[in-house]
Protein backbone atom coordinates (compact mmCIF):
# COMPACT_ATOMS: atom_id res chain seq x y z
CA UNK A 1 0.00 0.00 0.00
CA UNK A 2 0.91 3.60 -0.39
CA UNK A 3 2.13 5.74 2.29
CA UNK A 4 1.02 9.16 2.78
CA UNK A 5 3.28 12.05 3.97
CA UNK A 6 3.45 15.84 4.30
CA UNK A 7 5.69 17.92 2.60
CA UNK A 8 4.49 21.42 2.60
CA UNK A 9 2.29 22.82 5.33
CA UNK A 10 1.27 26.95 6.02
CA UNK A 11 -1.11 28.63 8.03
CA UNK A 12 -2.68 31.80 9.04
CA UNK A 13 -5.30 32.63 11.61
CA UNK A 14 -5.23 35.69 14.97
CA UNK A 15 -2.10 35.07 15.86
CA UNK A 16 0.15 35.09 13.41
CA UNK A 17 0.02 35.37 9.08
CA UNK A 18 2.10 32.29 8.64
CA UNK A 19 2.77 29.09 10.52
CA UNK A 20 5.81 30.29 12.17
CA UNK A 21 4.54 33.49 13.94
CA UNK A 22 2.00 31.77 14.51
CA UNK A 23 3.20 28.70 15.70
CA UNK A 24 5.79 30.40 18.45
CA UNK A 25 2.41 32.42 19.52
CA UNK A 26 1.06 29.49 20.36
CA UNK A 27 3.83 27.79 22.38
CA UNK A 28 4.11 31.34 24.14
CA UNK A 29 0.82 31.07 25.66
CA UNK A 30 -0.57 34.48 23.66
CA UNK A 31 -4.33 34.65 22.47
CA UNK A 32 -5.70 36.49 19.92
CA UNK A 33 -9.31 36.66 21.06
CA UNK A 34 -10.21 40.71 21.17
CA UNK A 35 -13.34 42.93 20.56
CA UNK A 36 -15.12 42.65 17.09
CA UNK A 37 -13.46 45.73 14.76
CA UNK A 38 -15.19 44.42 11.72
CA UNK A 39 -18.12 45.21 12.20
CA UNK A 40 -20.41 47.46 14.75
CA UNK A 41 -21.34 44.99 17.56
CA UNK A 42 -22.91 47.54 19.75
CA UNK A 43 -26.56 45.57 20.00
CA UNK A 44 -24.81 42.08 20.08
CA UNK A 45 -24.99 39.93 23.52
CA UNK A 46 -20.95 38.54 21.86
CA UNK A 47 -18.74 40.93 20.71
CA UNK A 48 -15.59 38.71 20.59
CA UNK A 49 -13.80 36.56 18.71
CA UNK A 50 -10.06 35.80 17.38
CA UNK A 51 -10.02 38.13 14.28
CA UNK A 52 -7.39 38.67 12.14
CA UNK A 53 -6.88 42.30 11.91
CA UNK A 54 -4.07 42.84 9.44
CA UNK A 55 -4.20 40.51 6.54
CA UNK A 56 -3.86 42.32 3.65
CA UNK A 57 -6.06 40.72 0.54
CA UNK A 58 -3.92 42.29 -2.10
CA UNK A 59 -0.67 40.47 -0.73
CA UNK A 60 -2.25 36.93 -2.73
CA UNK A 61 -4.72 38.62 -5.31
CA UNK A 62 -4.52 41.25 -7.56
CA UNK A 63 -6.50 44.54 -6.31
CA UNK A 64 -9.61 43.79 -9.19
CA UNK A 65 -9.68 40.39 -8.61
CA UNK A 66 -10.25 40.40 -4.68
CA UNK A 67 -14.25 41.47 -4.74
CA UNK A 68 -14.58 38.31 -6.56
CA UNK A 69 -13.07 35.90 -3.98
CA UNK A 70 -15.16 35.85 -0.70
CA UNK A 71 -12.28 36.50 2.69
CA UNK A 72 -12.29 32.69 3.60
CA UNK A 73 -11.02 32.28 -0.31
CA UNK A 74 -8.26 34.50 0.22
CA UNK A 75 -7.25 33.22 3.98
CA UNK A 76 -6.65 29.62 1.72
CA UNK A 77 -4.89 31.64 -1.03
CA UNK A 78 -2.39 32.54 1.86
CA UNK A 79 -1.96 29.44 3.61
CA UNK A 80 -2.05 27.46 0.36
CA UNK A 81 0.91 29.75 -0.64
CA UNK A 82 2.68 29.44 1.82
CA UNK A 83 2.35 25.67 1.70
CA UNK A 84 3.09 24.85 -2.05
CA UNK A 85 6.49 27.14 -1.55
CA UNK A 86 7.76 24.79 1.53
CA UNK A 87 6.72 21.62 -0.54
CA UNK A 88 9.58 22.91 -2.91
CA UNK A 89 7.17 21.98 -5.87
CA UNK A 90 7.45 25.69 -7.29
CA UNK A 91 10.36 27.66 -9.41
CA UNK A 92 10.96 30.77 -8.99
CA UNK A 93 8.15 31.92 -10.40
CA UNK A 94 5.65 30.59 -8.57
CA UNK A 95 4.59 27.55 -11.05
CA UNK A 96 4.59 24.19 -10.44
CA UNK A 97 7.84 22.39 -11.12
CA UNK A 98 8.07 21.00 -14.85
CA UNK A 99 8.68 17.77 -13.48
CA UNK A 100 5.67 17.83 -11.87
CA UNK A 101 2.24 15.85 -13.63
CA UNK A 102 -0.16 18.79 -12.90
CA UNK A 103 -2.97 15.86 -14.07
CA UNK A 104 -1.92 14.04 -10.75
CA UNK A 105 -2.00 17.07 -8.59
CA UNK A 106 -5.34 17.49 -6.93
CA UNK A 107 -6.90 19.55 -4.49
CA UNK A 108 -8.79 19.11 -0.98
CA UNK A 109 -10.76 22.10 0.50
CA UNK A 110 -12.87 22.21 3.24
CA UNK A 111 -14.61 25.30 4.77
CA UNK A 112 -17.77 24.92 7.42
CA UNK A 113 -19.83 27.31 6.04
CA UNK A 114 -18.23 28.87 3.17
CA UNK A 115 -18.36 32.64 2.13
CA UNK A 116 -21.19 33.67 4.70
CA UNK A 117 -19.92 37.49 4.98
CA UNK A 118 -21.23 38.12 1.47
CA UNK A 119 -24.30 35.91 1.98
CA UNK A 120 -25.04 38.31 4.37
CA UNK A 121 -24.13 41.51 2.27
CA UNK A 122 -25.90 40.04 -0.60
CA UNK A 123 -29.34 39.30 1.32
CA UNK A 124 -28.91 43.04 2.70
CA UNK A 125 -28.54 44.22 -1.13
CA UNK A 126 -31.33 42.23 -2.60
CA UNK A 127 -33.85 43.35 0.49
CA UNK A 128 -33.35 47.15 0.19
CA UNK A 129 -31.89 47.94 -3.49
CA UNK A 130 -33.32 44.97 -5.25
CA UNK A 131 -32.05 41.95 -6.84
CA UNK A 132 -30.65 43.99 -9.83
CA UNK A 133 -27.95 45.14 -7.72
CA UNK A 134 -26.71 41.81 -6.72
CA UNK A 135 -22.93 41.49 -7.52
CA UNK A 136 -22.08 39.19 -10.26
CA UNK A 137 -19.64 37.74 -7.68
CA UNK A 138 -22.23 36.82 -5.15
CA UNK A 139 -22.23 33.00 -5.84
CA UNK A 140 -18.89 31.88 -6.91
CA UNK A 141 -17.79 34.02 -4.09
CA UNK A 142 -19.45 32.42 -1.36
CA UNK A 143 -19.41 28.71 -2.83
CA UNK A 144 -17.12 26.20 -0.33
CA UNK A 145 -15.18 24.90 -3.44
CA UNK A 146 -14.59 27.62 -4.82
CA UNK A 147 -11.94 27.89 -2.56
CA UNK A 148 -10.48 24.66 -4.34
CA UNK A 149 -11.77 26.29 -7.45
CA UNK A 150 -9.72 29.64 -7.08
CA UNK A 151 -6.37 28.12 -5.95
CA UNK A 152 -6.47 24.74 -8.34
CA UNK A 153 -6.10 27.86 -10.79
CA UNK A 154 -3.16 29.45 -9.20
CA UNK A 155 -1.08 26.44 -9.06
CA UNK A 156 -2.89 24.64 -12.59
CA UNK A 157 -3.33 21.69 -10.51
CA UNK A 158 -5.83 19.46 -12.73
CA UNK A 159 -6.18 16.53 -10.59
CA UNK A 160 -9.48 16.02 -8.35
CA UNK A 161 -10.80 19.35 -6.66
CA UNK A 162 -12.53 18.00 -3.69
CA UNK A 163 -14.53 20.08 -1.10
CA UNK A 164 -15.62 18.71 2.15
CA UNK A 165 -17.96 20.69 3.94
CA UNK A 166 -18.69 18.73 7.42
CA UNK A 167 -19.39 21.79 9.78
CA UNK A 168 -16.35 21.96 12.20
CA UNK A 169 -15.04 18.67 11.21
CA UNK A 170 -14.06 20.04 7.48
CA UNK A 171 -10.51 20.29 8.03
CA UNK A 172 -9.72 17.09 8.96
CA UNK A 173 -12.03 15.33 6.64
CA UNK A 174 -10.45 17.29 3.85
CA UNK A 175 -7.11 15.64 5.14
CA UNK A 176 -8.85 12.34 4.56
CA UNK A 177 -10.38 12.85 1.48
CA UNK A 178 -6.79 14.15 0.75
CA UNK A 179 -5.45 10.90 1.80
CA UNK A 180 -8.15 8.59 -0.21
CA UNK A 181 -7.49 9.87 -2.93
CA UNK A 182 -3.58 9.54 -2.97
CA UNK A 183 -3.97 5.57 -1.33
CA UNK A 184 -6.19 5.01 -4.01
CA UNK A 185 -3.80 5.91 -6.71
CA UNK A 186 -6.49 8.74 -8.06
CA UNK A 187 -3.39 11.45 -7.46
CA UNK A 188 -0.07 11.40 -6.56
CA UNK A 189 -0.36 14.74 -4.58
CA UNK A 190 -2.81 16.51 -2.71
CA UNK A 191 -3.08 19.94 -1.64
CA UNK A 192 -5.43 20.26 1.33
CA UNK A 193 -6.99 23.91 2.27
CA UNK A 194 -9.27 24.08 5.46
CA UNK A 195 -10.83 27.77 5.77
CA UNK A 196 -13.05 29.62 7.75
CA UNK A 197 -13.92 33.54 7.84
CA UNK A 198 -17.69 33.52 9.53
CA UNK A 199 -16.71 36.66 12.20
CA UNK A 200 -19.48 38.42 10.93
CA UNK A 201 -23.48 39.81 12.02
CA UNK A 202 -25.44 36.59 10.82
CA UNK A 203 -22.34 34.37 11.98
CA UNK A 204 -21.95 36.01 15.52
CA UNK A 205 -25.72 36.65 15.93
CA UNK A 206 -26.56 33.23 14.83
CA UNK A 207 -24.22 31.10 17.18
CA UNK A 208 -25.01 33.56 19.90
CA UNK A 209 -29.02 32.75 19.62
CA UNK A 210 -28.09 28.98 20.12
CA UNK A 211 -26.13 30.05 23.25
CA UNK A 212 -22.80 28.44 21.67
CA UNK A 213 -20.75 31.24 22.59
CA UNK A 214 -18.83 32.56 25.34
CA UNK A 215 -20.08 36.11 26.58
CA UNK A 216 -16.96 37.04 28.31
CA UNK A 217 -16.85 40.28 26.64
CA UNK A 218 -15.11 42.32 28.89
CA UNK A 219 -12.52 39.67 29.40
CA UNK A 220 -11.94 38.03 25.75
CA UNK A 221 -8.51 37.01 26.53
CA UNK A 222 -10.11 34.21 29.17
CA UNK A 223 -13.10 33.85 27.36
CA UNK A 224 -12.01 30.44 26.03
CA UNK A 225 -11.38 28.09 28.47
CA UNK A 226 -11.51 24.21 27.04
CA UNK A 227 -11.71 21.77 29.81
CA UNK A 228 -11.52 24.40 32.81
CA UNK A 229 -14.92 24.47 35.41
CA UNK A 230 -15.77 27.85 34.02
CA UNK A 231 -16.08 27.70 30.12
CA UNK A 232 -19.05 29.22 28.98
CA UNK A 233 -18.69 28.86 25.36
CA UNK A 234 -16.86 28.51 22.44
CA UNK A 235 -14.76 31.77 20.96
CA UNK A 236 -15.45 32.27 16.99
CA UNK A 237 -11.94 32.20 15.43
CA UNK A 238 -10.81 32.77 11.60
CA UNK A 239 -7.91 31.45 9.67
CA UNK A 240 -6.67 29.26 7.63
CA UNK A 241 -4.27 26.05 6.95
CA UNK A 242 -2.82 24.42 3.73
CA UNK A 243 -1.25 21.03 3.66
CA UNK A 244 0.66 19.22 0.83
CA UNK A 245 0.05 15.15 1.05
CA UNK A 246 2.66 13.55 -1.54
CA UNK A 247 2.89 9.68 -1.84
CA UNK A 248 5.85 9.06 0.19
CA UNK A 249 8.52 7.23 -3.00
CA UNK A 250 7.72 10.48 -4.80
CA UNK A 251 8.60 12.69 -2.13
CA UNK A 252 11.81 10.24 -0.71
CA UNK A 253 12.73 10.22 -4.72
CA UNK A 254 12.78 14.04 -4.89
CA UNK A 255 14.51 14.29 -1.89
CA UNK A 256 11.82 16.36 0.04
CA UNK A 257 11.64 17.55 3.52
CA UNK A 258 9.12 15.18 5.04
CA UNK A 259 7.58 16.48 8.03
CA UNK A 260 5.28 13.51 9.04
CA UNK A 261 3.73 10.90 7.59
CA UNK A 262 -0.18 10.08 7.99
CA UNK A 263 -0.52 6.95 9.16
CA UNK A 264 -4.15 6.61 10.65
CA UNK A 265 -7.78 8.19 10.12
CA UNK A 266 -11.14 7.46 11.15
CA UNK A 267 -14.42 8.84 10.70
CA UNK A 268 -17.83 8.11 12.10
CA UNK A 269 -21.31 9.60 12.34
CA UNK A 270 -23.62 10.08 16.02
CA UNK A 271 -26.86 9.94 14.88
CA UNK A 272 -27.56 11.40 17.73
CA UNK A 273 -28.47 15.02 17.41
CA UNK A 274 -27.95 18.53 15.52
CA UNK A 275 -25.47 20.19 18.00
CA UNK A 276 -24.98 17.89 20.62
CA UNK A 277 -22.47 15.40 20.47
CA UNK A 278 -23.40 11.59 21.40
CA UNK A 279 -23.67 10.88 25.20
CA UNK A 280 -20.31 9.92 26.52
CA UNK A 281 -18.69 11.31 22.94
CA UNK A 282 -19.29 7.31 21.93
CA UNK A 283 -19.00 8.42 18.24
CA UNK A 284 -16.22 10.25 18.68
CA UNK A 285 -14.64 7.00 20.75
CA UNK A 286 -15.33 5.11 17.83
CA UNK A 287 -13.54 7.81 15.06
CA UNK A 288 -10.82 7.93 17.14
CA UNK A 289 -10.51 3.82 17.45
CA UNK A 290 -10.47 3.42 13.56
CA UNK A 291 -8.08 5.89 13.21
CA UNK A 292 -5.93 4.28 16.11
CA UNK A 293 -6.48 0.42 14.74
CA UNK A 294 -5.06 1.82 11.44
CA UNK A 295 -2.22 3.45 12.36
CA UNK A 296 -0.84 0.83 15.00
CA UNK A 297 1.35 3.22 16.82
CA UNK A 298 1.63 4.61 20.73
CA UNK A 299 0.29 7.89 21.03
CA UNK A 300 2.15 11.09 22.77
CA UNK A 301 0.42 13.55 22.44
CA UNK A 302 -3.64 14.26 21.45
CA UNK A 303 -4.78 17.63 19.64
CA UNK A 304 -8.46 17.62 21.27
CA UNK A 305 -11.59 19.12 19.78
CA UNK A 306 -11.94 20.93 22.79
CA UNK A 307 -14.26 24.06 21.67
CA UNK A 308 -14.77 25.32 25.65
CA UNK A 309 -18.67 24.25 25.96
CA UNK A 310 -19.74 21.75 27.98
CA UNK A 311 -20.89 18.97 26.69
CA UNK A 312 -18.21 18.58 23.87
CA UNK A 313 -15.03 19.09 26.61
CA UNK A 314 -16.89 16.30 28.40
CA UNK A 315 -18.03 13.84 26.29
CA UNK A 316 -14.24 14.39 24.36
CA UNK A 317 -12.48 13.32 27.89
CA UNK A 318 -14.94 10.51 28.70
CA UNK A 319 -14.21 9.00 25.08
CA UNK A 320 -10.71 9.36 25.96
CA UNK A 321 -10.74 7.72 29.22
CA UNK A 322 -12.84 5.08 27.35
CA UNK A 323 -10.32 4.25 24.78
CA UNK A 324 -6.84 4.92 26.16
CA UNK A 325 -7.90 3.80 30.11
CA UNK A 326 -5.64 5.24 32.88
CA UNK A 327 -3.09 6.45 30.09
CA UNK A 328 -4.51 8.91 28.29
CA UNK A 329 -1.55 10.80 26.82
CA UNK A 330 -0.91 14.91 27.33
CA UNK A 331 -4.02 16.18 25.76
CA UNK A 332 -4.33 19.68 24.62
CA UNK A 333 -6.29 22.44 22.54
CA UNK A 334 -5.12 25.52 21.03
CA UNK A 335 -8.49 27.10 20.56
CA UNK A 336 -8.27 28.90 23.65
CA UNK A 337 -5.65 31.11 21.73
CA UNK A 338 -6.95 31.02 18.41
CA UNK A 339 -10.81 30.74 18.95
CA UNK A 340 -12.46 27.93 17.20
CA UNK A 341 -12.05 28.34 13.51
CA UNK A 342 -15.31 25.57 12.34
CA UNK A 343 -14.57 24.12 9.38
CA UNK A 344 -10.61 25.47 9.32
CA UNK A 345 -10.07 23.73 12.35
CA UNK A 346 -9.04 20.71 11.59
CA UNK A 347 -6.63 22.30 9.54
CA UNK A 348 -5.17 24.25 11.91
CA UNK A 349 -4.47 22.04 14.34
CA UNK A 350 -3.22 19.14 12.09
CA UNK A 351 -0.37 22.36 11.23
CA UNK A 352 -0.11 22.79 14.96
CA UNK A 353 0.06 19.34 16.23
CA UNK A 354 2.46 18.37 12.98
CA UNK A 355 5.05 21.49 14.10
CA UNK A 356 4.44 20.21 17.70
CA UNK A 357 5.92 16.64 16.45
CA UNK A 358 8.69 18.39 14.71
CA UNK A 359 9.58 20.86 16.98
CA UNK A 360 9.50 18.27 20.34
CA UNK A 361 7.25 20.87 22.10
CA UNK A 362 3.41 20.34 23.03
CA UNK A 363 1.19 23.48 23.32
CA UNK A 364 -0.57 24.89 26.55
CA UNK A 365 -4.47 24.92 26.97
CA UNK A 366 -4.63 28.57 28.43
CA UNK A 367 -7.20 29.63 31.03
CA UNK A 368 -6.94 26.18 32.86
CA UNK A 369 -7.57 27.97 36.46
CA UNK A 370 -10.49 26.13 37.75
CA UNK A 371 -10.34 22.25 38.19
CA UNK A 372 -13.39 20.19 36.29
CA UNK A 373 -13.76 17.07 38.34
CA UNK A 374 -15.10 15.32 35.29
CA UNK A 375 -12.20 17.19 32.92
CA UNK A 376 -9.08 15.49 34.88
CA UNK A 377 -6.74 14.49 32.13
CA UNK A 378 -3.43 16.32 31.72
CA UNK A 379 -4.52 19.32 29.45
CA UNK A 380 -0.98 20.49 29.11
CA UNK A 381 -2.06 23.27 31.27
CA UNK A 382 -1.05 27.02 30.67
CA UNK A 383 2.81 26.37 29.70
CA UNK A 384 4.08 24.99 26.62
CA UNK A 385 5.93 21.57 27.78
CA UNK A 386 9.00 20.08 25.83
CA UNK A 387 8.49 16.32 24.82
CA UNK A 388 9.83 13.61 22.74
CA UNK A 389 6.83 13.34 20.28
CA UNK A 390 6.55 10.30 17.56
CA UNK A 391 2.91 10.33 16.81
CA UNK A 392 0.15 12.64 17.00
CA UNK A 393 -3.53 12.54 17.09
CA UNK A 394 -5.66 15.25 15.89
CA UNK A 395 -9.59 15.12 16.80
CA UNK A 396 -12.31 16.89 14.69
CA UNK A 397 -16.27 16.83 15.71
CA UNK A 398 -18.76 18.83 14.20
CA UNK A 399 -22.30 19.74 14.02
CA UNK A 400 -24.76 16.86 12.69
CA UNK A 401 -22.91 14.38 14.49
CA UNK A 402 -20.17 13.92 11.74
CA UNK A 403 -16.49 12.87 13.39
CA UNK A 404 -13.20 12.99 11.68
CA UNK A 405 -9.76 12.10 13.53
CA UNK A 406 -5.89 11.67 11.87
CA UNK A 407 -3.06 10.17 13.59
CA UNK A 408 0.64 11.65 11.95
CA UNK A 409 4.20 9.68 13.15
CA UNK A 410 7.46 11.20 12.91
CA UNK A 411 9.29 9.36 9.49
Amino acid sequence: MRRVVVTGIGMINALGLNREDSFRAIIDGKCGVKTISSFDVSDFPVKIAAEITDFDPNSVMDAKEVKKADRFIQLGLKASKEAMQDSGLLNTQGSLLESVNPESFGISSASGIGGLGNIEKNSVVNFERGPKRISPFFIPSALVNMLGGFISIDYALKGPNLASVTACAAGTHGIIEAAKTILLHCADRMLVVAAESAICGVGIGGFAAMKALSDRNEEPQLASRPFDAERNGFVMGEGAAALVLEDYELAKARNATIYAELVGFGESGDAHHITTPAPEGEGAYRAMKMALQMANVKIDYINAHGTSTKYNDLYETLALKKIFGTSVPPVSSTKGQIGHCLGAAGGLEAVISIMALQRGTLPPTINQTAKDPDCDLDYIPNVARDAHIDAIMSNSFGFGGTNGVVIFKRV
